[in-house]
Formats: C-alpha cells, sequence, structure tokens
C-alpha cells in the first residue's frame, strides 16, 4: 500500500508544503487525541504542539493536515499505531451503541473524525500545492536552489539526520539529489491546466499593446497579432512534437540530447536575457505608472523623484525578495498580481466601450502606421512569449496527450483578449494612447488612481518570480548545480551578492531604457524571444524529428523567418531609438 501512487503524491505534496512550515507544531492525529499542551510541553523543543497554538491556527489548519495526512500510518498498520488509541477514547461506548440510534451516531462520529484528519486538506492540495510547484520548473528545467535542498551534496558529506535506520523504502545506491527533484506523475485535470496556462500567458506584457497598436495602426497591428499567434502556434507543436520523440525533457534538456551540450547552454542562455529583459521592462513599467499615479494624487506636475529615482527606489523591495531561495515562497506575490492584472483589464474594458458607445472613434486613428510599425511587431511576440511555462505545465497533466488541443483553445481565447484590448484602447486614444494606458483614463477619479497604483504593484511583484529563472541559470554557470549555501556560507553569501548584482544591473539597464519604453520592449521581444519562440523549436523538430520534405521545408522557413524578423526589427528598432 506505501507504494501506490496516491500515497507517493501525498508525501511529495507534503514534503513541498513542509518547507514552509514552522518547526515543531502539527495537526498529527496523537497531538489532537493526547490534547497534550501543557506548561511543560511548550517549552519542550522535542515535543510537537498543536499547531492551533500558533497565531491564526484555525485558519491555516487545512495546510498542516496536508503533513499530517501524509505521514499517517497506512492501512497495514492501523491497528498497532498508537493514535487507534486516542480516536477510540473519544467514541461513544458499546452500552450506548446498543441503545436506539446508537450505531448511527457511532458511525457518523467516526466518519466525521476521519473527515477532519484527512479529507479537508484535499481541496487545497488541488491548488494551492500545485500553483508552489508549478514555477520551480521554468521551461521544463530543475531550477530547484541546492540551498533549499537538503540532499544537494554528496552522499559521503551527508548529514546525521540522513544517517539514519534503513527501512525497506531506502534505495540500494545512493542519490545524488533527493526525491524532491525527482519528475513526478502530474495529476492536473483538463480545468486546471486551462486556468494554469491562462494565467500564464496572460501577463505584464498586454499592457503595452495600446501603445503598440498606437505605432504600427489598427488594421496591420490588428493583422500582425493574429499572425503572430498562428506561427507561435505553430512552433509549440514543433516543440511538443521534438519533445514527443525524445521523452519528457526540459527545453535545454531536449536541445542537449538532439544537437549537444552547448545548444542547450543556447537556450538556457536565452531564456535568461529573456527574462531580464521582462524584469528591466517591468521596472520601467512600474516607475511610469507610479510617476502618474503620484502626480494625480498630489496634483503637483514636478515631483522631487523622477523616473530613474522611483527605478532605484524599487530596489528595496525587489533585493531582498530576489534573495528568496525557493520559487514557491513568491506564490502569493504571483496570485497577487494575477488579480490587480485582472482588474486593470475589467477596468479598461469597461471605459473603452463605455467611451465608443458614447463619442465614436478617435479621428486619429490609423489602418496603418509606416514610421513605427516594426515596433509592433517586437511587441507583440514580447507579449505571447509564454514558451518557459509550456513544457512545465504539459507535465503537470494527468493526461498530457490533451494538451496540445487545450493549448491552441488557449491560443485562441488569448488572442481575442490581446486584441480586444489593443483595438479599444487604440479606438479611444488614437494617437494620444501613452505606453502606460492606465495614464490615458480620467486621472481625477479615484477609481483609475487605485486600479493604476494595483496595476503598479501587480507589475512590482510580479518581478521576482520573472527574475528566478535567470539567477538559478546564472548561479548554476557560475557556482556549478551542487554548491550549496547549506553546506558552505561563504558560498551563500557569494550567491547573495550575485543576486544583488544581477538586480541592480537590470536597474541600471532600466534607467538607461526608461526613455522609450515601447523601444525597449520591441528590442526584447525581437532579439531575446524570437530565438526561443520560433528559431530553436524548428531547428530542434528539424534535426530530430522531421522526415518528409515538407516537414523540413516548414522548419527551414521557420528558422529562415525566425533570422529574417529578429534581424530586421531588432536593427530598425535600435536605429529609431539612437535618431
Amino acid at each position: 500500500m506505501t507504494d501506490t501512487p496516491a500515497s507517493d503524491r501525498s508525501q511529495r505534496e507534503a514534503a513541498i508544503v513542509d518547507q514552509h512550515l514552522p518547526d515543531g507544531y502539527s495537526a498529527a492525529p496523537e497531538v489532537l487525541a493526547s490534547g497534550a499542551v501543557t506548561p511543560d510541553s511548550r517549552h519542550n523543543s522535542q515535543e510537537e504542539q498543536d499547531s492551533l497554538l500558533l497565531q491564526g491556527g484555525d485558519i491555516h489548519r487545512d495546510i498542516y493536515r496536508i503533513k499530517a495526512r501524509a505521514n499517517a500510518p497506512k492501512r497495514a498498520a492501523t491497528f498497532s499505531h498508537t493514535h487507534r488509541q486516542g480516536l477510540d477514547s473519544n467514541e461513544i461506548s458499546a452500552r450506548e451503541q446498543v441503545q436506539p440510534g446508537g450505531f448511527r451516531r457511532q458511525y457518523l462520529q467516526r466518519q466525521g473524525l476521519q473527515r477532519s484528519i484527512s479529507t479537508v486538506a484535499a481541496p487545497v492540495t488541488k491548488s494551492f500545492v500545485g500553483f508552489l510547484e508549478l514555477y520551480g520548473s521554468f521551461a521544463g528545467e530543475d531550477l530547484a536552489d541546492t540551498d533549499d535542498d537538503e540532499s544537494a551534496i554528496d552522499d559521503e558529506d551527508e548529514t546525521e539526520s540522513q544517517r539514519e535506520e534503513p527501512s525497506e523504502r531506502r534505495p540500494l545506491l545512493g542519490r545524488r539529489k533527493s526525491s524532491k527533484r525527482m519528475r513526478a506523475q502530474g495529476d492536473a485535470g483538463t480545468v486546471k491546466t486551462f486556468f494554469t496556462l491562462l494565467k500564464a500567458f496572460v501577463g505584464t506584457g498586454i499592457m503595452f499593446l495600446p501603445k503598440a497598436f498606437n505605432n504600427g495602426g489598427i488594421l496591420f497591428s490588428s493583422i500582425t497579432l493574429v499572425m503572430v499567434s498562428i506561427i507561435t502556434s505553430v512552433c509549440f507543436h514543433l516543440l511538443l512534437e521534438t519533445r514527443k520523440r525524445y521523452g519528457g525533457g526540459g527545453y535545454g534538456e531536449l536541445g542537449e540530447i538532439v544537437v549537444g551540450p552547448r545548444f542547450r547552454s543556447l537556450v538556457l542562455a536565452s531564456v535568461g536575457l529573456s527574462q531580464l529583459g521582462f524584469v528591466c521592462a517591468g521596472m520601467i513599467f512600474t516607475a511610469e505608472n507610479l510617476y502618474s499615479f503620484l502626480r494625480a494624487v498630489t496634483h503637483r506636475r514636478n515631483l522631487p523623484l523622477d523616473i530613474p529615482g522611483l527605478i532605484a527606489i524599487q530596489l528595496v523591495v525587489l533585493v531582498p525578495l530576489g534573495l528568496i531561495r525557493n520559487i514557491s515562497k513568491l506564490g502569493g506575490a504571483a496570485l497577487l498580481a494575477d488579480l490587480f492584472i485582472m482588474i486593470g483589464l475589467i477596468y479598461i474594458w469597461y471605459y473603452d466601450i463605455h467611451s465608443l458607445a458614447k463619442y465614436g472613434i478617435n479621428q486619429s486613428v490609423q489602418l496603418f502606421n509606416p514610421e513605427s510599425f516594426t515596433l509592433t511587431i517586437g511587441s507583440a511576440i514580447f507579449t505571447f512569449e509564454g514558451i518557459g511555462l509550456i513544457l512545465p505545465i504539459q507535465s503537470s497533466m494527468a493526461k498530457p496527450e490533451h494538451f496540445s488541443k487545450l493549448l491552441y483553445l488557449i491560443m485562441f481565447i488569448i488572442t481575442c483578449i490581446f486584441t480586444s484590448i489593443g483595438v479599444l484602447c487604440y479606438a479611444t486614444f488614437g494617437e494620444f494612447t501613452k505606453i502606460q494606458i492606465i495614464s490615458n483614463f480620467p486621472q481625477d477619479s479615484k477609481l483609475v488612481n487605485t486600479v493604476q497604483f494595483l496595476y503598479s504593484l501587480a507589475v512590482l511583484v510580479g518581478e521576482p518570480v520573472q527574475l528566478f529563472p535567470a539567477v538559478r541559470i546564472i548561479e548554476t554557470k557560475v557556482f556549478g548545480e551542487r554548491a550549496t549555501g547549506k553546506a558552505s556560507s561563504t558560498i551563500k553569501w557569494k550567491k547573495n551578492l550575485l543576486r544583488t548584482l544581477i538586480v541592480s544591473i537590470c536597474a541600471v539597464i532600466a534607467i538607461f531604457g526608461a526613455s522609450d519604453l515601447d523601444k525597449f520592449v520591441a528590442l526584447i521581444g525581437s532579439f531575446a524571444c524570437v530565438p526561443l519562440v520560433y528559431i530553436y523549436p524548428a531547428f530542434l523538430h528539424y534535426k530530430g524529428v522531421a522526415e518528409s520534405t515538407a516537414a523540413k521545408s516548414l522548419d527551414i522557413g521557420m528558422i529562415v523567418l525566425g533570422i529574417v524578423a529578429m534581424g530586421y526589427t531588432s536593427s530598425v528598432t535600435i536605429a529609431q531609438w539612437l535618431s
């Protein structure tokens, strides 16, 4: 029974949750049954205490039950385990059971107790724990920090706690990595995967689209957005086909298998570069929105802090968050960002539709803008860049063979969302559309000020999540995969210094790019995202999967298209920036 998939999944979920719980507290049945919360036990660090003693203990009780349920004895050991005595002591006596309705009362009492110690945690596990685990596998790579991994060091250096008495579940050969870092069979259903994909694509990039439509014109930008969506979907299909042929590896691992180790390094370098670009763009966007917000609420046109100053102030938040070793601890920040983004989108739809119905389309709207249309292409690619989460989300599914159809449905939905935001905003404001689109709305409205501030917070708290993959890739390259701060405080502080340096460099780049955010976003999309989304998947499919002439021709055409698009749009964007 202990080796069933359900048991393994429970143990994995308990291990994830246990990383974030304080020591010395439990919701285990023996703690409940004994009721042992005495003055002596409060000062005894060797005994676990009831988690209800913690502040807000009743609120987070279900999370403690996840661990307790996984550590509970299995069916074969139930009758000899000590906690049965505690449970039986609470049951009604045999004399009471023979009374009318006694068996029914005993049955209901037992069922209620079983639900309280086992099934209550299930709804939390299906959503909360799954979200914590997802972002540690960006691009399908194992980016878990070894500082948070107790078994990351060699077997000969294992700690005393690891030299416990062998059990039947102990492997005959020592592991070089802990079981936390082993791939697990996914259990996510279709509905959960649908919303996870939707959350992966709908991010801060959508706010750059109104200005992109202003740069390209309403007709050209709409066509560009649809074409980018179709081409991106084709490239996703090529990557999934390659993974289907070579197994369930990550993006970089596929590159290493099909091409070689250098290609894996190239993929990871592109992932790191694109993520750092997203962080820089997010810092600029946050600073500009905060600047507009402060001007609106203070009624002052000249503020003591300018855009570079507001970018520098963000380091107070980003440096501490950047030092977090476990990506799952940023789950709350990511969920908060998604909530604020949704609030902003709902208000944009409401205001634009109401304004267009009342005043009509702005007279300055163009179908095509020949002066800056190339910026639209880069911004569109930037918005659709979600390839880093495609492979880990597919791995999280219980039936990954259904993932492709779900992905194409999501691409259709987000294309409609993106196009609607761009068209509505540009049609409403025309040539006056700003890069921080919320600044176009009435600045004397308290609701607009609130949305503007919340959206700034959404981008700010989402930046550490985007920074995490890049930081881990750089750390692994500099210190190696097995260097851990748990074994050496020197390594830990070197990593802290490196992370602080990376965040500071992003701030410096953001200050230089703050003068033209739309050009900065277009450059990131053209130079950093095009290889990841268009060139690499087609090249991997060509080398490892394509056999027919038609398939090879499609791959070559996609590679050429990606290279031409990257070179042309990047060079034109840089030329416009310098001019």
